[in-house]
């Protein structure tokens, strides 16, 4: 089931941003991977939190029960959206690359030195970075490598850096630059197999399409709540064993189990209930526009059903958007677009589009389709070790545009216009 060109319509207007213009023209967020634009419901949820509960945690008194309340519904919700076996084994973080720090470090804690760690070139930095950092401990790091062609992970590359000294494989589920799916399932199965812990980089996926950390298998997965039309916040799941028995480093008073030994200082109360509400927004996309049997069906299972088949039609949507987007690009002079291309491998990466224009650097594209009210991306977008391999870095990197559920077809044919005539001057 896929979303229609009236069920989008009407999401798209429950998105206040969505709504806004300059210079009497609209404006086209392309922008996504960087930062979705919010739901209508979680700015209300926001303010009704800040307006009827605004207090700090753990109080005799009606505000903070209150806090406590949100804060623990939220965890529910967000196990929901992962598909996590209990609400404790969420943990909210100010972002993922704070989380992942931190994790990192309670990890690092438990390794002696020439014990290894499983990165990939293909992976945002705050993947690799808080992996890198153990080297100070004597760790061996060791880099996956990606095919360039079609900016694939390389199985035979991973497979050789496993061995019995693996104990950390920190893995994306997609590039945020390339788009590019990694098959996290079997990655999983193949690092336990070596016996070592799997880290999961959900960020760019959590968007756009479902995730299930029970049937992936991995012990950790991190996204954050601002990819997925919510506020900026940081999300965690740690399977409740591992997270238990890691060190944490925190204060005194806060608690020794998970997931409070984790949450270091006062929590952003309003971002984790909003997060809450961009989960139950999502979760309503399935039940308003997965088909009237699949709606009511949904409403019987719960959340989770609810979950899934919302963002399988997010998903299919999504893809007839990126397949437009493709071919129309492959018609434009000058344009070479990085990553998978091919019609029947479609699946194998979320809608981020990014490319380079002969003569021009992304910089000017992204200028020149600013002015004309379109918004994308330019640079490395932190993937520095995927843009280096591609070797583009001296060049200013790609071009990203981020198409989600809310774009539309209208929307990808004015920026294709604007190609075609930035290229042609």
């Amino acid at each position: 089931m896929s979303l229609d060109i009236s069920a989008v319509s009407l999401l798209r207007s429950e998105f206040p941003a969505i709504q806004k213009t300059a210079n009497d023209r609209p404006l086209v967020f392309f922008d996504g991977p960087g930062g979705s634009q919010v739901h209508g419901s979680v700015l209300q949820a926001m303010d009704g939190y800040l307006l009827n509960a605004n207090s700090n945690a753990h109080g005799q008194f009606l505000y903070s029960r209150r806090t406590d309340e949100g804060t623990y519904n939220a965890r529910i919700a967000l196990a929901d959206f992962l598909n996590a076996s209990r609400p404790e084994e969420i943990v909210f973080g100010p972002n993922m690359t704070t989380l992942t720090f931190r994790i990192s470090e309670a990890i690092g804690n438990t390794l002696s030195p020439d014990d290894e760690i499983v990165v990939t070139r293909l992976d945002h930095d705050a993947n690799i970075a808080p992996w890198v950092a153990l080297r100070n401990r004597g760790v061996v790091v060791r880099h996956v490598d990606f095919n360039p062609a079609d900016c694939t992970l390389d199985m035979e590359s991973f497979e050789n850096a496993l061995n019995s000294r693996t104990k950390v494989v920190a893995i994306g589920y997609a590039s945020n630059a390339l788009g590019t799916i990694n098959d996290v399932q079997t990655i999983t199965a193949m690092a336990h197999d070596a016996g070592a812990i799997v880290y999961v980089d959900a960020v760019h996926f959590a968007p756009h399409g479902p995730i299930d950390v029970t049937e992936i298998g991995c012990d950790f997965l991190a996204c954050s709540a601002y990819k997925f039309f919510g506020p900026h916040l940081g999300v965690l799941y740690g399977r409740y064993e591992l997270l238990d028995a890691l060190p944490a480093r925190k204060v005194v008073p806060a608690g020794n189990l998970p997931p409070d030994k984790f949450e270091t200082g006062t929590n952003n109360f309003e971002g984790i209930v909003g997060a809450a509400a961009a989960v139950d927004y999502l979760a309503s996309v399935g039940d308003r526009f997965a088909g009237d049997f699949a709606a009511e069906f949904s409403r019987l299972a719960g959340r989770r059903k609810s979950l899934k088949m919302g963002m399988a039609a997010i998903r299919a949507y999504e893809r007839r958007l990126c397949e437009t987007l493709l071919k129309r690009l492959e018609e434009i002079p000058r344009i070479r677009v990085f990553g998978i291309v091919a019609d029947d491998a479609l699946d194998r990466r979320v809608p981020t589009v990014s490319f380079t224009v002969n003569g021009l650097s992304p910089q000017q594209i992204a200028g020149a389709l600013d002015e004309r009210n379109i918004f994308v991306w330019d640079g490395h977008f932190y993937a520095v070790s995927a843009i280096e391999r591609l070797g583009l870095e001296s060049s200013g990197g790609l071009v990203r545009v981020g198409l989600c559920h809310y774009n539309t077809f209208d929307e990808v044919e004015s920026l294709l216009s604007a190609l075609s005539t930035i290229c042609q001057a």
